[in-house]
């Protein structure tokens, strides 16, 4: 989605926490798949897992992390996960149910061709 609307819309990911960390509730997919992080107890140590996650997963847009107040994540509501699409007015059009079993892309798109079509 983000190649395909390359140019007209601004992707980015904001790295919140850690999901499933090691010293709280594990899952065996985690274990599994040996991401195995435990929480970060500084902004240092959650800079580096953002940035394994965003190795990990191939993520290929700009990515930033959030305080360790975790305010972002506040504002949003953003745990587990969700997506957003933010217009250039700064208002909020389209707030996903949580993730990753509420990531509709198709009610994404359809949020962002509203958006991208010329108003009358």
């Amino acid at each position: 989605m983000a190649k395909k609307y390359a140019g007209r819309v601004d992707f980015l990911l904001v790295y919140i926490r850690e999901a499933h960390p090691t010293d709280q509730w594990q899952v065996p997919r985690n274990i599994e798949e040996k991401v195995l992080l435990e929480s970060a107890k500084t902004q240092a140590m959650k800079d580096d897992h953002a940035t394994a996650c965003v190795r990990t997963l191939g993520i290929q847009f700009p990515a930033v992390v959030d305080n360790m107040e975790n305010s972002t994540e506040a504002a949003y509501t953003a745990w587990p996960d969700r997506l957003y699409l933010v217009n250039k007015q700064g208002k909020i059009t389209y707030k996903s149910a949580p993730g990753p079993g509420g990531f509709k892309s198709p009610d994404l798109a359809t949020a962002i061709e509203k958006e991208l079509s010329p108003q009358p």
